[in-house]
């Protein structure tokens, strides 16, 4: 295929680096490299290098992972090879040794994801606590002062919907064992007074490609982070880069899934609202992308890189000002 014959070019960042001060860090999704030899894609291979340009100019603090870590049945065991192969040999940079915040994906769940998370005791940069946990972190400002905080909350959507059953319109219940993981959630963003709040799942509330919007999550979980003013919700599974925002609504919706493979389709398109779609990029040429985020006191940017390191998009939201009465 074509995807086989891209060379990997190593490319360096074509941005300059950020001004000091605030909270940086990565998102990228279904990275998950393939099952056979050589265990990787040149996409992969080329957004791996771009990451590590990335990090190294702009000093990220922690990147976060948003499933299909494995393709196409993640993995067995602790020791599964894949780690090392699809992994610790491709995610090389320096910069990117930094720690990284898992979360499973439904092919990661045709797995052992119980070994992915036992793994974070074999790697100092693999953090996979469990299939829900959050995170807190400080934003300093120019001189290193704490001015701001932002909070991560991470859901497993596959246990919440299921796996798909040949697209995002199949996924439409959530399975009662775990409502009550959705009223943590509530729980947590209701209580939190966090200057960005950040949720993050495998599937996608919105989507205009493939996948499309996932029925169980915008009856479910849309509500509380419209709510609670969630300042962006994280997610992979489509295989492209997507930034959507409802008008007049302030949640952001960043779809982060072209680490391994890119998709063009647009199947969906219409089965999100209207004037919702910002920003959509699923260019084989791109060689695979990212999204960089940069927390500072003011406000807090996503900029959407592609894999030859070079920003095709970026949007800035405003800091939360949550009713907490």
């Amino acid at each position: 295929t074509r995807n086989q014959t891209i060379p990997v070019l190593c490319h360096s960042y074509l941005g300059n680096p950020l001004a000091d001060g605030g909270l940086n860090f990565l998102a990228l999704g279904d990275w998950g490299g393939l099952p056979l030899p050589p265990y990787t894609s040149p996409l992969e291979r080329n957004t791996a290098c771009s990451m590590g340009a990335i990090a190294k100019k702009n000093s990220v603090d922690w990147i976060l992972s948003l499933g299909d870590n494995f393709y196409y049945d993640g993995v067995t065991n602790d020791t599964d090879p894949r780690f090392q192969e699809t992994f610790e040999s491709i995610f090389t940079s320096r910069s990117l040794f930094v720690p990284w915040f898992i979360i499973a994906g439904n092919h990661d769940h045709h797995g052992n994801v119980t070994a992915q998370i036992s793994y974070s005791k074999r790697s100092p940069r693999w953090n996979f606590p469990d299939y829900y946990y959050s995170r807190f972190f400080e934003v300093p400002d120019e001189r290193g002062e704490s001015r701001a905080s932002l909070h991560l909350i991470t859901l497993d959507t596959v246990m919440l919907c299921g796996l798909p059953k040949g697209g995002g319109d199949a996924i439409v219940g959530v399975r009662g064992e775990y409502v009550s993981k959705l009223t943590c959630c509530q729980s947590a963003c209701c209580s939190l007074s966090a200057t960005y709040l950040l949720v993050a799942g495998h599937y996608p509330v919105w989507s205009v490609a493939e996948h499309g919007p996932t029925k169980c999550l915008l009856s479910h979980l849309r509500p509380l982070l419209i709510r609670y003013q969630v300042t962006a919700y994280l997610s992979g599974h489509d295989h492209c880069l997507q930034y959507l925002q409802e008008p007049g609504l302030p949640v952001g919706y960043v779809i982060s899934g072209a680490g391994t493979f890119m998709n063009p389709s647009l199947e969906h398109i219409a089965d999100v609202p209207p004037g919702s779609l910002r920003f959509h990029f699923a260019d084989i040429e791109g060689l695979g992308g990212f999204v960089h985020g940069t927390a500072t006191v003011q406000n807090l940017t996503f900029f959407y890189i592609d894999g030859r390191g070079k920003r095709i998009f970026s949007v800035t939201l405003p800091p939360r000002r949550p009713n907490l009465n």
